[in-house]
């Protein structure tokens, strides 16, 4: 008889067979299957815990709970997410106007273009090939990760384009 059991992290379902018994690990994104954990975050009161706290004459003079939410002053967690759910819909425009959106190497988000810098370097002349794998100045580009703010820099394109036809032999 087989069993079925659905990753929490990755939401795959992993079918086992008894014999064999239960994977400890998830073979997609080989994350602990044990091991999951939530931690839960006094984000939404109950409505019980409200009615607790209620004084009739206090009550009068506070605003309602969904008025206390439109005004700008509250910058609680709530606010935060919004406005991150604002921010996410400019960054997948940003990244959809890109030539390329590399992965960021720590969280795997994709990355922002930053800008174009020129490096300018006192090329090593390699004994293998007898001359540089670049010729100096050259362009890189810096992204930067949304999510995490790791940054990321990589040759621009026709710095590449330089490297590969002075690395690719002469024929």
């Amino acid at each position: 008889m087989e069993e079925q059991t659905i990753c929490p992290w990755c939401d795959t379902e992993i079918v086992w067979d008894e014999e064999i018994g239960p994977e400890k690990h998830c073979p997609h994104c080989e994350n602990e299957l044990s091991g999951y954990r939530t931690m839960q975050i006094g984000i939404d009161r109950d409505e019980d815990e409200q009615d607790d706290n209620w004084d009739g004459e206090q009550g009068k003079q506070q605003q309602p709970q969904d008025d206390a939410y439109d005004d700008d002053s509250n910058e609680g967690f709530r606010q935060m997410n919004v406005s991150w759910l604002a921010a996410e819909a400019t960054i997948r425009q940003i990244t959809d106007g890109q030539d390329e959106a590399p992965e960021c190497p720590s969280c795997r988000e994709y990355m922002l273009e930053a800008g174009k810098q020129t490096v300018s370097l006192l090329p090593t002349v390699h004994a293998v090939t007898g001359k540089p794998i670049i010729q100096s100045p050259f362009e890189t580009v810096t992204y930067i990760c949304p999510s995490c703010f790791q940054t990321s820099t990589v040759l621009g394109e026709s710095s590449r384009k330089q490297m590969l036809e002075l690395l690719a032999p002469k024929e």
